[in-house]
């Protein structure tokens, strides 16, 4: 866990908590959410399709039960879906759930992010798609998984645009990620937006599932990573529960990314599983030149002690895990 990051536990219920992140980004309230869903799908790339969709909504419920409503009311809720990713989280049935309501509005915008082969940078290719309506306040709700943050900062100001455009009296944003740092320094910007613009404008509240956590670039010290792409347990800010519960299977430390592609996931599992199998048939070729399992935890997730999973074969964990995304491939 960073150093200059602390974790000031809010709520809990059941295995469930949030934890409030601090020092903050300017008037960013950033927490940090866990829930037994949520560590599923970090933890076990099986977990994908519709198991996937209905786990995270779940968790959305969950954390939505432990947050304090603050005022907000069902005319003031809307839904904002970022095609395709945010589709993923389930919020409107989560609040739903989560609260007894069934009239709060929902609408959908497209921001689909390409790198450039040329420069590595990011940008929007695909973005033509627009439903958005407002009430005359409103209170956002929004998940979405963000790495570079490229479509979120994208969406989030076509939203605001639209808000100003309907004249509606934007109040607060509640964000569930997973995600990493850019996320608060994109909503420092937006928040600061908000407020210069809706005079009534109270809170914006990000929520990561899980932790915090590192997007590699080039000079991120992995042997296998996607810079720009994956949200990667080493060097993260992560719920406790999390990191306990690495130890349950020792797969799970060494996954190369924490939520894999999300829109794949949930949507074409063969692009889906073919991406995991991929990354554990590096990991077999590693173990047939030298490296062990102890050696890929020390690398992956240095914070845990890998004595505590004992005598383990990189290996044969690298095969069950291709084993199990060929499973998935010839179902």
């Amino acid at each position: 866990m960073p150093s200059q990051f602390k974790l000031d536990k809010v709520v809990a219920q059941n295995d469930s908590a949030i934890y409030k992140i601090a020092p903050g980004f300017g008037r960013v309230e950033a927490y940090i959410a866990t829930t037994p869903y949520t560590r599923a799908i970090c933890n076990d790339p099986k977990v994908c399709g519709i198991e996937y969709t209905k786990l995270l909504q779940k968790a959305c419920t969950e954390v939505l039960k432990m947050l304090p409503l603050d005022g907000v009311t069902e005319a003031d809720a809307m839904v904002a879906n970022i095609l395709r990713g945010g589709l993923n989280f389930g919020l409107r049935d989560a609040l739903a759930d989560a609260y007894g309501w069934n009239y709060h509005t929902t609408c959908f915008l497209s921001a689909q992010r390409a790198q450039s082969p040329i420069d590595g940078t990011w940008h929007i290719t695909e973005n033509s798609y627009k439903k958005l309506y407002f009430p005359c306040a409103t209170s956002l709700y929004i998940g979405d998984v963000v790495a570079t943050g490229t479509s979120l900062e994208y969406g989030f100001n076509e939203l605001i645009d639209a808000a100003v455009e309907h004249k509606t009296d934007l109040r607060n944003i509640y964000f569930f990620t997973y995600g990493g740092i850019k996320t608060e320094e994109i909503f420092q910007r937006l928040d600061e937006r908000c407020r210069a613009t809706f005079p009534n404008f109270k809170r914006t509240v990000v929520i990561y599932l899980e932790g915090r956590f590192i997007v590699p670039d080039k000079n991120t010290p992995l042997t296998i990573r996607l810079p720009g792409t994956d949200l990667v347990r080493w060097g993260s800010l992560m719920a406790p529960e999390f990191i306990a519960s690495q130890y349950e299977k020792a797969s799970y430390p060494i996954e190369r990314c924490t939520i894999y592609d999300a829109g794949s996931r949930a949507f074409w599992i063969n692009e889906y599983a073919e991406d995991v199998l991929e990354y554990w048939t590096q990991v077999l070729k590693l173990s047939e030149t030298g490296m062990s399992f102890k050696d890929l935890v020390e690398e992956r997730f240095p914070d845990l002690d890998s004595s505590r999973f004992g005598k383990q074969d990189l290996r044969t964990i690298a095969l069950e895990q291709i084993g199990a995304m060929d499973k998935i491939l010839k179902r």
